[in-house]
């Protein structure tokens, strides 16, 4: 019996199969128990002589890859694959959890698969400033700036994030919205969260808006489940609530639907923003007003700042691409509805 065989008789994919038999964390609780019951079954031991070569083949890119459940990275990671491959080289992909250290994996990978690069989906900057000086190949961090890190291997392509945040407050603030909740991620534990939040406070100062961070943020992991969850707790503590900016398009969605489970009509009731841009903030009900990034100059930038070093030896570069706001039907404007009753 093969990994193939295992996929096929457990119906997960070969990937999933393979995390499993890796004692990876990002597989379901499910697949991991219906993939080792067959492994049981049929006594499969892995071919470490296989695993050995797989090791020592030649040398392609690695993608590490931060958090399962982003939609933004799984469609820039699909770009980075088809931009990767289409200039001929090889690549292989590292899935890891939000909260895990990206550079002490990217380690090991250099110890082990030895690639020729590495390109990061995801980054706590901490971890690199600790722990960086470790590893000698090309790197560039994809959505997060490595400028302020000032490694000769460590080239980034990202967003503003701060001035994208604070532009998403100003939003709201603009069509009359005061009473205003976050939703986020973890601040210390990444930094596109720690920038968002940033951005929110520099929006609010600019005001001249308090912001109660104890009452008006609600951590949420980069999911629509965990915006949900958020979301109920946030209508709990804000009940004159009447606009929400979510730090992720999923959280956003997440939120949405527990909105309208609580009988929360959007936008009338509560206006709501998003931020990446991805397709399926398209296709809610309402169509979400977000925060665009450009994930196809992201990736293809990201290739090239990294090939560019492989190749060339260029020194790191540090490019930000422009965000856009994409306005959909979830932000109501209440100068607007104010005007009009007055008529």
């Amino acid at each position: 019996m093969t990994i193939k065989d295992i996929a096929k008789e457990s119906g997960y994919a070969v990937g999933t199969v393979s995390r499993v038999l890796n004692d990876h964390k990002d597989v379901s609780p499910e697949a991991r128990e219906k993939i080792l019951k067959i492994v049981a079954q049929h006594d499969f031991t892995p071919n470490s002589n296989a695993k050995h070569l797989k090791q020592q083949e030649s040398r392609g890119i690695a993608i590490v890859v931060k958090g399962t459940r982003n939609m933004l990275f799984a469609g820039i990671l699909e770009l980075l694959q088809s931009e990767i491959h289409r200039r001929g080289h090889s690549m292989f992909v590292t899935y890891l959890d939000e909260e895990d250290n990206e550079v002490l994996a990217a380690q090991r990978l250099c110890r082990e698969r030895k690639p020729l690069g590495i390109l990061f989906l995801g980054s706590n900057l901490t971890y690199f400033s600790e722990s960086f000086p470790g590893i000698s190949v090309p790197c560039v961090l994809i959505t997060n700036s490595a400028k302020d890190l000032n490694f000769r291997n460590l080239a980034s392509v990202s967003t503003d994030d701060v001035s994208a945040a604070a532009f998403c407050i100003d939003y709201l603030i603009k069509r009359g919205h005061r009473s205003i909740g976050i939703l986020g991620g973890i601040a210390c534990g990444s930094d596109a969260s720690c920038a968002r939040l940033e951005g929110c406070e520099q929006g609010f100062a600019a005001a001249n808006l308090p912001f109660d961070p104890e009452k008006q943020y609600q951590i949420a992991r980069f999911s629509m489940e965990s915006g949900y969850a958020a979301m109920e707790k946030l209508l709990a503590a804000m009940p004159d609530m009447t606009a929400v900016f979510a730090f992720s398009d999923v959280m956003a969605i997440g939120a949405l639907r527990a909105l309208r489970d609580h009988g929360k009509r959007v936008p009338e009731d509560i206006s709501v923003v998003g931020f990446d841009g991805i397709d399926l903030g398209q296709y809610a009900a309402p169509r979400l007003t977000t925060v665009k990034q450009d994930d196809v100059v992201i990736a293809r930038r990201g290739v090239e700042l990294l090939l560019s070093q492989i190749v060339r030896g260029s020194s790191a570069a540090y490019e930000t691409i422009p965000f856009r706001l994409l306005e959909g039907e979830s932000v109501q404007d209440l100068k607007k509805k104010k005007e009009m009753k007055a008529l």
